[in-house]
């Protein structure tokens, strides 16, 4: 696994999210950047009325993202790339945002209608767009998808959030923590999608704002130091030696590595997980749900995801050979004395729960793509339930390489089906709504 990640995410990964991100960028005219009024108005006029609000669906999508990405992915990208990687980071989530609209918008352009309302992912826009010329193709490509889907929920949406709850309080049992979380999971989870947006929109609102608050306390107290830190993080990720080779370049080429895969970690821009949840949503288009995407991005890597990396390289944590949650925990503290390193612990142990349950729904979306049966969701429900468990106990090493391969996987596959649409389909063209226009201002088709 480790020599699969070496080449994917070392090579081929950052040169396919950017290029693809560059490409939709540009063939939607930037108009996030360009026109930031009129994006928060399409955010403000996206609820059609009644059902799932692109908000609460937004919220569900925040809880498969947020925590430990923000955390344990901040931390080990920075001990394993150096501070270069958050500058990598940035760089990622900037073109991810235009590959998470794009994605969010064909999950709802491809979404079905059941009993429950609407229901929809990368799955089904896979097997629709290339159904339409290569039948079989679209079935495979759709079929493996979901697959992957699936693995993606048992490992990144559960062993991986459980390994870094469990590493909070050493003096919580881990199995304990497990048994609870995967119980508690399994009982909302099984209330369908409705009742893991329920959750989701009581926990990520509140848990986000008030870790915005610490953290731009601590930085605000530090405001001397932060320019060193940004100069530290740009000369980590722009070395001029790199350009020549040696240490630094290799410095450089980690740096790139572990910037880009824990910034997908993070916010999942582009490897199809997260428009299971957008697709849910009563919007008034895809194209503003796609917006709600682009929001996604930026609450998680651009804001969040930074001031976790602030605060740890504001710390001397880094020196003293910790990485993920301890590290996180022991920034805050020593900054903000004991309390805040608390709250971060109970935080991540929140985060990771109403991840679990985000990810199992995804998971039961998957399932679904094959079979509308009760049964298989039900073993499904039962392995993520035990996953839950085993994730408190598993090595750190294999897990994060099965989490970046698994990720790596399901983010080639779909970008190089968005590369697809554009070229085939003719998608992404520039929202005729988005900008305005001297002599009139066009409505979004």
């Amino acid at each position: 696994m480790e020599a699969i990640n070496e080449v994917l995410s070392g090579i081929f990964m950052p040169a396919l999210l950017m290029g693809a991100g560059i490409l939709f960028a540009v063939r939607l005219r930037f108009f996030y950047l360009l026109h930031p009024v009129r994006f928060f108005r399409t955010l403000a006029q996206a609820h059609k009325g009644g059902g799932v609000s692109p908000f609460r669906a937004l919220s569900q999508a925040l809880a498969g993202t947020l925590g430990v990405g923000n955390m344990a992915g901040v931390a080990t990208a920075i001990v394993a790339g150096g501070p270069g990687a958050i500058f990598w980071m940035w760089i990622s989530a900037l073109c991810a945002m235009s590959v998470k609209y794009a994605e969010v918008r064909m999950a709802v352009e491809h979404r079905r209608t059941g009993p429950q309302g609407y229901y929809g992912g990368a799955m089904y826009y896979i097997r629709d767009i290339f159904g339409k010329k290569l039948p079989r193709v679209g079935a495979v490509a759709g079929g493996g998808f979901a697959v992957l889907c699936i693995a993606n929920s048992l490992m990144t949406g559960n062993i991986v959030q459980m390994y870094a709850a469990a590493s909070v309080f050493p003096w919580l049992s881990p199995l304990v923590l497990g048994g609870v979380i995967g119980a508690l999971a399994f009982v909302i989870a099984c209330g369908g999608a409705g009742r893991v947006s329920e959750v989701t929109m009581g926990l990520i609102p509140f848990l986000s704002g008030i870790y915005i608050l610490i953290s731009a306390a601590i930085i605000l107290r530090n405001g001397d130091r932060l320019p060193a830190v940004l100069q530290e993080i740009v000369a980590g990720g722009l070395s001029l030696r790199a350009a020549v080779g040696g240490t630094a370049g290799f410095a450089v080429n980690r740096a790139i590595r572990f910037g880009v895969t824990r910034g997908i970690f993070s916010n999942e821009a582009g490897c199809g997980t997260s428009p299971t949840a957008h697709a849910a949503a009563n919007t008034k288009s895809a194209h503003h749900q796609g917006c709600f995407g682009i929001f996604e991005v930026f609450a998680d890597t651009i804001v969040l995801c930074s001031m976790t990396a602030f605060v740890i390289l504001l710390s001397d944590g880094t020196k003293l050979g910790m990485d993920g949650i301890p590290l996180t925990i022991y920034a805050y503290t020593s900054l903000a004395g004991r309390g805040a390193g608390i709250f971060i612990g109970v935080s991540v142990i929140l985060f990771a729960f109403a991840t679990v349950i985000c990810q199992t729904q995804y998971g039961t979306v998957a399932i679904g793509y094959f079979t509308k049966k009760k049964g298989p969701q039900r073993v499904y429900l039962v392995l993520s339930t035990l996953c839950t468990v085993f994730g408190t106990v598993i090595a750190e090493g294999v897990m994060w390489q099965a989490a970046d391969l698994i990720i790596s996987l399901m983010t080639a596959l779909n970008v190089l089906c968005l590369f697809w649409c554009v070229k085939r389909e003719g998608i992404l063209q520039v929202p005729s709504g988005a900008r305005r226009n001297k002599r009139t201002i066009k409505k979004d088709p």
